[in-house]
């Protein structure tokens, strides 16, 4: 290979798996994820000899995944999880140097009848709990948190001025507007090794839901008035903000906030000139073409 430089890594994507874990007093506990590999390991003789002796086939990746879920015995977090598994492919694997492993929640909620907690009913919610985790086999440590497909709307106080016109621009001014977007948000933790994770077991799942709440009471605002948002830019800076200053454990934070349009319906015709006179009150949904706004901050003393 003189004069080529090879990189590779290998994996299983798409691992889908549920798991049930039941109480003593007859209450299920639920969780379906969908579970991502990569390893970083040293068979490069695969590649360049035909020799798979160093290779971990991706189906024992696979069977992994399910070994490990019933090997946990309490509810665990996608994040811890994704330690568990990044721990296992770099531990029992001398040629893995590192392991990088994805897992998206889906958003099984327990269902209530009549006010009351059913002890085993789900229904499919919304939003997704994400996490990259990555191991490397000296201990050292990357844990991201993440949600997506959280879609919110307010119907008011919301508006775009001063930007730039030119002979392109049609789009009028205004501070009466509706704002929709669906977010897409990950988090990074200061954590540099595995001794440094917290011991706690719910301990990611809290600081998940911390961080959706202040991402919610951010974009909203308080309950009667609200807050204004002069545009999506300037919104996702004080939510991003607001993480950074009521969650200590967070270190960055990374926004995606597409500006859903809902267009103002205006009907006309030649006969009738106002068929449908916009009032703040028809719209048009849509959802494409949208606008991209998306930004990353961070503590400075943090490493990104």
């Amino acid at each position: 290979m003189e004069g080529l430089k090879l990189e590779q890594r290998h994996g299983k994507a798409r691992v889908r798996v549920g798991r049930v874990w039941r109480e003593a007093n007859g209450r299920h506990l639920f969780v379906e994820w969908n579970v991502s590999i990569s390893l970083l390991s040293d068979c490069l003789t695969a590649y360049t000899r035909a020799d798979n002796s160093d290779i971990v086939a991706t189906d024992t990746m696979k069977n992994t995944v399910y070994v490990k879920a019933k090997e946990c015995k309490q509810p665990i977090s996608v994040e811890d999880f994704a330690i568990v598994l990044g721990k296992h492919f770099t531990y029992f694997y001398p040629q893995v140097s590192a392991a990088i492993i994805n897992i998206v929640e889906k958003p099984w909620e327990r269902i209530h009848i009549d006010g009351q907690p059913h002890r085993h009913g789900f229904k499919l919610g919304s939003e997704k709990h994400t996490t990259e985790v990555i191991v490397k086999k000296s201990g050292s440590l990357q844990v991201i948190s993440g949600v997506e497909g959280l879609a919110v709307l307010k119907t008011t106080q919301s508006g775009f001025e001063g930007f730039i016109r030119d002979k392109y621009t049609i789009l009028p001014e205004t501070r009466e507007r509706m704002l929709a977007t669906e977010i897409t948000a990950s988090w990074r933790y200061p954590f540099e090794n595995l001794a440094s994770v917290p011991g706690k077991q719910s301990y990611f799942t809290e600081k998940y839901t911390d961080v959706k709440k202040v991402l919610l009471d951010t974009f909203f605002g308080p309950t009667k008035e609200g807050v204004y948002s002069p545009s999506v830019q300037s919104t996702l800076y004080y939510m991003a903000k607001a993480v950074l200053a009521r969650v200590s454990d967070v270190s960055s934070v990374k926004l995606k906030m597409p500006n859903i349009h809902f267009l103002p319906v205006n009907l006309s015709s030649k006969d009738n000139p106002v068929i449908v006179k916009f009032e703040d009150d028809v719209f048009l949904p849509t959802d494409e073409p949208h606008g991209s706004i998306e930004a990353t901050l961070s503590r400075i003393q943090s490493k990104i």
